[in-house]
């Protein structure tokens, strides 16, 4: 028997429901808040998705070369195809928001809850350098977790910059940064023993390690930290314009409605390297086995890199892979009401051709329904709807079809009754 490649898996039409319901609201709330559909292809070119990917990352990408010889990859995340696109279409509009979701694709350790493929939806916008873009994607986020019925998350949110400058504080060399970033952002993966050792190897001293590891274990709500932060950085430009982006974002978070979800953790970095200012991350609180849900951050030099001009840009992704689990976890599917709500039933192949019509009258007034396709007894019909759990069957028989009704058994209860046909829409 074949099974799916490894870290990839099949999904069965009652947890495809599931992630179709969490998708189809993800997106209503992309376009409430004006983003736009974007399609790229899956698969791109080698060098261009290698762009400021950082080691980590391009050692995940999963690499290929077509019959042509041309070096290719599939996508590992939404970026760079966006950021081409950008580069290539300069007529785009200012801001350009746009969303995009779908699957990506990375080559690393399966899990129980990580995954070689596995979907994403994004939203990003380009063209503004103010913080108020920053803070609009985090509230988008916030108002999709919401919108899907997940509270209980917290958005940790820290400065690139505020890490360069703590680079600088503690004596490390600044062509070393990233390496130091990729190193920090895995406290919470590798411990502080590990992260020690991943410093070393950066070349950092002992001392610089530990000083740098008390700098990022700051954390706490963003009034109080971003100001004991300034203290910190006092005469160094680059890591107060990163608190002045922090400060902003809070500022505009209380007009968004997102203040209560924000907390400053400075120990927070990502670990893509073309980040350039505020990045952000959300964790569903009891959970922290399951990593972050959502993740994103600034990057205003990604698109120049892709061949375009200088150009602001920010976004977002939520996890999908991570977020359907959760949800179940949480309950929050119970009561549900996916797939068909109703099956028609005949219960002779008398009055079959007249079944169909009813099945189709329902379809086209916005009723979901299915019906027999493989001339079943009626009692096998009600078995097969209960087995899908389709809590209606509208049953049409010889009798009731002489007066002009059906009649509409309720599957919970087994309470039946007839319905004029031409009140069947409004009944149910």
């Amino acid at each position: 028997m074949f099974q799916p490649a490894r870290g990839t898996r099949d999904f069965l039409p009652e947890e495809m429901l599931r992630r179709n319901w969490v998708l189809d609201r993800i997106r209503e709330v992309f376009e409430a808040y004006g983003y736009e559909p974007l399609g790229t292809p899956a698969f791109e070119s080698w060098e261009m998705l290698k762009i400021k990917s950082g080691e980590d990352a391009i050692n995940q990408i999963y690499y290929f070369r077509d019959k042509s010889d041309r070096e290719l990859g599939l996508r590992f995340e939404w970026t760079a195809s966006l950021c081409r696109v950008v580069a290539s279409h300069r007529e785009l509009p200012r801001p350009f928001k746009r969303y995009a979701i779908g699957p990506v694709w990375r080559y690393e350790r399966p899990s129980e809850k990580r995954f070689r493929e596995f979907w994403q939806a994004d939203v990003d916008v380009v063209g503004v350098a103010d913080p108020i873009a920053d803070t609009e994607v985090l509230a988008v986020a916030v108002d999709c977790l919401k919108r899907i019925g997940f509270e209980g998350f917290i958005i940790r949110l820290n400065d690139r910059r505020i890490l360069e400058a703590f680079v600088e504080l503690v004596g490390l060399p600044k062509e070393r940064s990233l390496d130091v970033f990729r190193a920090v952002d895995k406290i919470n993966k590798i411990g502080v023993d590990g992260v020690m050792e991943e410093l070393r190897n950066a070349g950092a001293s002992a001392e610089a390690s530990t000083r740098l590891l008390e700098l990022t274990a700051l954390k706490g709500r963003p009034e109080a930290t971003i100001e004991e932060t300034r203290e910190l950085l006092k005469g160094l430009p680059v890591g107060l314009s990163g608190c002045d982006a922090l400060a902003s974002i809070a500022g505009y978070a209380a007009a968004f409605g997102i203040e209560p979800y924000l907390m400053v953790d400075l120990s927070l970095a990502r670990g893509l390297d073309y980040y350039t200012g505020p990045v952000f991350e959300v964790y569903a609180e009891g959970f922290k086995e399951y990593g972050s849900i959502s993740g994103g951050g600034r990057y205003d030099e990604l698109i120049e890199l892709f061949g375009g001009e200088p150009t602001p840009a920010t976004g977002i992704s939520l996890g999908i892979e991570r977020i359907v689990p959760l949800l179940e976890r949480k309950g929050a599917f119970e009561g549900l009401d996916l797939g068909p709500r109703v099956y028609v039933a005949s219960a002779s192949d008398a009055v079959r051709a007249k079944a169909i019509e009813v099945a189709q009258m329902l379809r086209r007034s916005g009723i979901a329904a299915d019906l027999d396709l493989m001339s079943r007894s009626l009692t096998r019909q009600l078995d097969y709807a209960n087995r899908r759990a389709i809590k209606k069957v509208v049953i049409v028989g010889e009798r009731e079809l002489r007066e002009g009704c059906v009649a509409v058994r309720d599957m919970e209860t087994a309470e039946q009754r007839k319905v004029k046909l031409e009140e069947l829409t409004r009944s149910l």
